[in-house]
């Protein structure tokens, strides 16, 4: 591992929400010579041999829909960053290591739509050409396709299950049968199958990571679920549960591709590897549902997220940079530390960003939902995206007529 190599790192939507988060929590973290981010947590055995990284620079590239909005973020970043490194100046046993990481410190915008495979194409011929390489990928942004909120299945769940009610929702409805400019459905495209895309026309240049094995870190929800999933409905276009049926696929796809790729280091030691792993926000208080619920009900809802976090639930991180915790602790920390978790025979797991009452952050595991029912299914989604991807770039190359993308995003 090149001492003196820095990452390269892509944050899709990263513009907001937990994305800017995960930017922010990068920033911090690396200006410290041994990020807290990078040490093990409870959970992994912390006497494995295991040294994190110092990192002295990092590029960090901002993958956005809008250019306006993404610059703007790139702004209110480098404040945000600046006040951050201010504040360590001040500080009596400061050692002037953030100070040399600011130095090599790059911040890009970069355009792409993942609601149109024309500009993710794009991205990633222009990421290839541009970056000498990639060490990490964030497939971070997403969307639900809400429509209204149900007061009947509201109040039924809030008295039933008043803790599910504020964590794991029922109650908002969703779109069915929206597509997108690809003909594709729109939440799948946008959530997985864009994604999944990105990741593999990137992986000349996440093979060529020099600060170990490149990962991609698949950001997945909290309500992802196998409840509403149907593999007869593999784009999500008849659903009434795409946000969460996307977000289970995700747990399927990232599984299957770490699982193939540490199969095949195994057969082919000399072949660079590319780590998959999962994480998932917790309950963050963005503006997803702010259009839904109006800003009255959306701050009320944060004052229940906060009283939920009180009255005992780890799942409330709340803030975007909490929230980016096992994100970021998914890129820096050692990956001896997570080899109990890369074990093919082991059940797959999911790294998430949990709270105590009074919000110290820290990252919880849970199961990847009914794996051993669906393994198969998560094999039969990579092909099928692998065999769809192939049919478009074999369009593309044709030259056919695409329309600009959808606005919804």
């Amino acid at each position: 591992m090149a001492s003196e190599a820095k990452p390269i790192v892509i944050v899709t939507g990263a513009n907001g929400g937990v994305g800017y988060g995960i930017c922010q929590r990068l920033l911090t973290q690396l200006t410290s010579q041994i990020p807290s981010d990078s040490l093990p947590q409870d959970f992994e055995d912390a006497s494995l041999s295991g040294r994190p990284q110092k990192y002295t620079g990092l590029t960090l590239i901002m993958a956005c829909r809008s250019a306006s909005r993404a610059q703007k973020a790139r702004n209110e970043l480098l404040q945000f960053f600046d006040s951050h490194i201010q504040k360590l100046k001040s500080s009596a046993d400061y050692d002037g290591h953030a100070e040399e990481f600011e130095k090599n410190l790059s911040i890009e915008v970069e355009y792409v739509d993942l609601a149109s495979i024309k500009t993710v194409l794009q991205f990633a011929k222009r990421v290839n050409q541009k970056y000498p390489y990639i060490s990490h990928l964030m497939c971070n942004a997403g969307l639900a396709s809400f429509t209204s909120l149900d007061p009947k299945i509201l109040l039924h769940q809030l008295f039933t299950d008043p803790k599910g009610s504020v964590t794991t929702p029922l109650y908002y409805g969703q779109n069915s049968g929206e597509l997108s400019v690809d003909g594709l459905g729109w939440v799948w495209q946008c959530n997985v199958f864009s994604h999944f895309s990105m990741f593999r026309e990137l992986q000349p240049s996440l093979s060529r990571s020099p600060t170990g094995p490149a990962r991609v870190i698949w950001c997945s929800s909290i309500e992802a679920s196998p409840k509403f999933y149907s593999p007869d409905d593999w784009q999500l276009r008849s659903t009434d549960h795409s946000y969460e049926s996307s977000k289970y696929q995700i747990d399927l796809i990232s599984t299957t591709l770490d699982r193939l790729a540490t199969s095949s280091s195994s057969s082919s030691p000399n072949t660079p590897i590319i780590r998959h792993f999962i994480s998932q926000p917790g309950v963050c208080h963005t503006n997803v549902a702010n259009a839904l619920v109006g800003p009255f009900l959306d701050f009320c809802k944060l004052m229940v997220f906060y009283l939920a976090r009180l009255l005992g639930s780890t799942q409330h991180p709340i803030s975007p940079i909490k929230s980016a915790i096992a994100s970021v602790h998914l890129a820096l920390v050692p990956l001896t530390y997570l080899v109990l978790f890369s074990d093919p025979k082991a059940p797959p797991v999911r790294y998430g960003a949990e709270t105590d009452w009074w919000g110290a952050e820290r990252v919880g595991i849970s199961p990847v939902k009914s794996w051993l029912a669906n393994e198969e299914e998560g094999r039969r989604l990579v092909v099928k995206c692998d065999e769809l991807l192939d049919k478009l770039k074999r369009d593309e190359e044709r030259g056919p007529e695409f329309e600009s993308a959808s606005e919804k995003m």
